[in-house]
């Protein structure tokens, strides 16, 4: 039997907003894919929670405002700190909600886009997010980073673990909280990409944080880092 037309799906996503005609938009886009299938749709925070639970796609595309539950509080209902098995959520926002950026990566999100983002980076998005990874490195986040991070909260003091580290995985630990992709991290760094995923990896185990997003909140709150700064 010929194969030809076949598509192999590896990546299942939902698409939560309250608006038809951006569903629709990223449904087409993402529907074109050879590898990726749009396998629910939600118009409110309440509604994608029961789909997400329901259909365990591998990234939620969310909303942040929506009517009845909001992107934040769905988010943190699939992905937060308490959840046992988490949802990969992507967020979709815009410049002017910036002042939910802190809550949305406490929530459990693992990364934001613009709604007027290009076809490629959406694509590109899915699969970071998908992957495993958080979409810290596009410029749109490091804005966003740096504002959120900017906005007076009181230190934390840093957990034990952090003196575990190693200068080098401290290192990589700050330029990963600005922003800074693995190969970048590489770069600044001279050393090879293999070992800053090394690092990166040895962070995380030692902090025991779950992805990158947490390890950026952890390194703002306790003050490894100062907005701004380098």
């Amino acid at each position: 039997m010929s194969t030809e037309g076949r598509r192999t799906v590896s990546i299942r996503i939902m698409v939560a907003d309250d608006h038809g005609i951006v569903r629709d938009g990223f449904r087409m886009i993402l529907g074109a894919q050879p590898d990726m299938q749009v396998v629910g749709e939600a118009a409110d925070g309440m509604e994608a929670v029961e789909a997400a639970r329901r259909l365990r796609p591998d990234v939620v595309l969310m909303d942040i405002r929506m009517p009845g539950m909001d992107g934040l509080e769905a988010t943190r209902r699939l992905a937060g700190p308490d959840v046992a098995d988490p949802v990969k959520v992507l967020m979709l926002t815009t410049f002017d909600l910036d002042d939910y950026v802190y809550e949305a990566l406490r929530a459990g999100a693992s990364g934001f886009l613009l709604k007027d983002v290009r076809r490629d980076d959406l694509v590109s998005a899915v699969r970071v997010v998908a992957s495993g990874e958080a979409l810290l490195a596009p410029s749109v986040t490091k804005r966003l980073i740096g504002e959120f991070a900017a906005r007076p909260r009181p230190p934390e003091k840093a957990p034990a673990a952090v003196e575990t580290l190693t200068g080098r995985e401290r290192d990589v630990l700050e330029l990963l909280a600005r922003g800074y992709s693995n190969a970048e991290i590489a770069a600044r760094l001279v050393i090879g990409e293999e070992t800053v995923k090394t690092h990166v990896s040895n962070v995380l185990s030692k902090l025991f944080l779950r992805d990158r997003v947490h390890a950026v909140i952890l390194a703002y709150e306790v003050g490894l880092i100062t907005p701004g700064s380098g």
